[in-house]
């Protein structure tokens, strides 16, 4: 029985795997105890990968209209049905849904042939882009501030909304550890009643829509109480004209309260806690949550003014929903930038240009999310292309005189098969050959455990 070391792709962790192979596609795993996301640990969703082996239901061979065609043949189809839309309803006609789960190297080259080649920046991702967005405007670009190990080291663990911790048992049982071993505080901000399943040294419920409003008055009163890291500030931050008293209206002690809904008493020990700490990190999942757009931005100004960032358990850490959602950031297959962090300026279009040789480029920000949707639902999207899976929400906005419709994945569900114009197989996560980023943009190799079946192909291939 062989050894592969591998990466586990069901969560945005990134833990490390090592798969022992069998006959039949059958496997036993174990954690990889020298990687550094888990140190061999696995949680349930990683162990339940030696189940995933399975061949039931695979898309095995391109579908053309439902029946076989050969690969050839399969890409020729897509490549002149392509070049005929964009011709005649332009690039913007043309949109690209990716899954979650790619290799960052998929994720490279769909981005190249929409933005570089076809000309569109019409990319639609199952995450949002808050984090990023936040990140860019607090840092002049999307980087990461933290890294999972700054849990184990800090003194205060805030999070917002308790699915951070609920969805990452990993993150939860560093949280624990920080907890046992360091006399780490944690503190828990979600309205839902069930967030108190986590236990906690301090449950605030604030009203949906509100978080924003309790950190702005966290923050107002750290001014005030003249607890700002003042040298930080002023050797590193960029602190707008007249922002202090800009934050004064609605974020006072009353104001606070009235609009969280929460005591002043529990308000006043939430500000107390944050004060005293002098490493705090601060866990959030941005692509849930009222508002949170705002709720981003606050966290991120929050850690900026007290200078609690870029030190050994001082950062906020934005847990992505998707496993390679940091790939695809690090790629630039998103609808906001162009690639490689890199805007639509005249600057750095030019550059790309060159890198791609091509001088077809995307001039702007393309559609995403509901408008992406609106847009198929009107019939302005003459193509669709969706790789590694077909959600419903972009299945359902199909108008009755639909797109032309190429998926891409690694099975066909009955109900996608009759909205599916074209249909080519790719590797499974267990079958790619690639590299994966996690959530503090840690690269890890991904190797395949088994031979693609069929005739399967990876995202890249097929883009190409």
């Amino acid at each position: 029985m062989s050894a592969i070391k591998t990466v586990c792709s069901r969560c945005a962790m990134g833990c490390g795997v090592r798969a022992m192979v069998g006959s039949e596609r059958k496997m036993h795993v174990e954690g990889d105890r020298i990687h550094p996301a888990n140190m061999g640990w696995l949680c349930p969703a990683g162990k339940a990968l030696a189940e995933a082996g399975d061949l039931d239901g695979r898309l095995l061979h391109p579908r053309l209209n439902g029946l076989p065609i050969g690969y050839d043949r399969a890409i020729v189809h897509a490549a002149k049905r392509l070049a005929d839309i964009v011709t005649r309803h332009g690039a913007e006609s043309v949109a690209l849904h990716v899954a979650g789960d790619l290799p960052t190297e998929d994720y490279f080259v769909a981005n190249k042939l929409m933005k570089g080649f076809i000309g569109s920046a019409n990319i639609d991702t199952p995450w949002q882009e808050t984090a990023g967005q936040a990140h860019a405007a607090a840092f002049g670009e999307d980087v990461m501030p933290a890294s999972v190990e700054d849990i184990d080291r800090a003194d205060l663990i805030l999070v917002i909304g308790a699915s951070a911790l609920l969805r990452h048992p990993l993150l939860r049982r560093r949280v624990d550890s920080a907890r046992e071993e360091r006399g780490a505080q944690l503190l828990v901000i979600d309205s839902d009643p069930e967030a108190s399943s986590l236990s906690a040294n301090l449950h605030l419920r604030p009203a949906p829509g509100s978080i924003a409003t309790l950190l702005g008055g966290l923050l107002l009163s750290l001014y005030e109480a003249d607890l700002l890291d003042r040298p930080f500030l002023a050797e590193h931050v960029a602190v707008p004209a007249g922002y202090w008293n800009a934050l004064r209206p609605g974020h006072d002690l009353w104001s606070v309260a009235r609009a969280t809904n929460m005591s002043i008493d529990a308000i006043r020990i939430f500000q107390e806690r944050v004060a005293k700490a002098s490493r705090m990190v601060t866990l959030f999942d941005p692509d849930v949550g009222d508002g949170f757009t705002r709720e981003a931005g606050a966290i991120v100004a929050l850690h900026l003014a007290t200078g609690r960032v870029g030190g050994p358990g001082a950062a906020p850490l934005a847990l992505p929903g998707a496993p390679n959602a940091m790939g695809a950031r690090e790629a630039g297959c998103t609808a906001s930038v162009l690639a490689a962090h890199r805007d639509f300026s005249d600057e750095a279009r030019a550059a790309i240009g060159r890198f791609w040789s091509t001088d077809r480029l995307a001039t702007g920000a393309g559609l995403t999310g509901v408008a992406l949707r609106e847009a198929i639902a009107a019939g302005r999207i003459k193509a669709l292309l969706m790789l590694g899976d077909g959600p419903d929400s972009l299945l359902d906005a199909l108008p009755g005189n639909r797109p032309f419709t190429l998926f891409a994945g690694e099975r066909l569900d009955w109900g996608m098969s009759d909205r599916v114009d074209l249909a080519l197989p790719m590797p499974d996560a267990l079958e790619r050959n690639g590299t994966l980023t996690n959530a503090d943009r840690l690269i890890s190799r991904q190797r395949p455990v088994f031979a693609p079946p069929g005739e399967a192909r990876p995202a890249w291939w097929i883009m190409t």
